[in-house]
């Protein structure tokens, strides 16, 4: 199947490493002209590095802070001027601190909301004067948590829901200009993050993290964790011309782990 991404410019928000950098990975591997960004410009460069040879497009990278609007800005500008105007908006951020109600203050809400939610406001209002020119992709990066809630996760719970209804919504606002908007959700997908969480469940039960993971594949059908390409694909596949019907959609990466419909 012919893609269709050779020469279109994306944005991969939070790519220096886990699933942001497998998308990058993927995008350029198709001819993409790819920005990478993250907070540590070291890690970028390594990241960018790496992707060089097997890019068929530019592989570029600017370093930033996504809860601040003034480094949304500086980052899109130097999109535009380095690559062009951007097709593809490939919203994602880390997750949020795990945690209980009553363990979490006010700081710890406002700052998971300027960066899993705001973040991607913000994002899709600098990138959308390109899109609204010619068409474009946006595609969100949450959590199976959109689905079903993940004990320990409550901050990671609301907002990635936060993201579901923009998702919704903008998908019908947008679609007279040909901008597609869809919402992609991983389950337990190899990651460090993925990694973090599994030790932190094994910390606190004084179990060892292997035993945590053996007791989450018995909920996966496939019985094993996701690999990154694996998410990275179907990404890919959103941000193409195949996908040209598809819009307002939430697609679950997660190996049959959500069992609802």
């Amino acid at each position: 199947m012919d893609l269709r991404l050779g020469g279109k410019v994306a944005l991969v928000v939070a790519s220096s490493k886990g699933l942001g950098k497998a998308v990058a990975e993927q995008l350029a591997a198709e001819g993409c002209n790819v920005m990478l960004t993250s907070r540590s410009a070291e890690q970028l460069e390594s990241a960018r590095q790496q992707l060089l040879p097997i890019a068929r497009g530019r592989v570029e990278c600017h370093p930033g802070d996504i809860t601040k609007v003034e480094d949304i800005r500086s980052l899109v500008a130097a999109t535009r001027e380095r690559l062009g105007p951007i097709d593809i908006l490939i919203n994602n951020a880390g997750g949020p601190p795990s945690g209980g109600f009553e363990q979490l203050d006010d700081t710890a809400w406002q700052t998971a909301f300027e960066l899993n939610l705001l973040s991607y406001v913000r994002l899709i209002r600098e990138v959308l004067p390109d899109l609204k020119k010619k068409g474009g992709r946006i595609i969100n990066i949450t959590s199976s948590s959109i689905k079903q809630p993940i004990p320990g996760l409550i901050l990671s719970n609301a907002f990635r829901m936060g993201i579901l209804g923009l998702a919704k919504s903008l998908a019908e606002e947008l679609a007279p200009y040909n901008i597609l908007v869809n919402t992609v959700a991983p389950g337990r997908i190899a990651t460090d993050r993925t990694a973090c969480l599994d030790q932190l469940k094994a910390d606190k039960r004084g179990i060892s993290r292997d035993q945590v993971k053996t007791e989450a594949l018995q909920n996966i059908p496939l019985q094993r964790y996701g690999d990154t390409a694996e998410f990275a694909r179907v990404v890919c596949f959103l941000a193409s011309e195949a996908s040209s019907y598809v819009t307002g959609s939430t697609i679950m990466v997660d190996g049959g782990m959500v069992k609802g419909y």
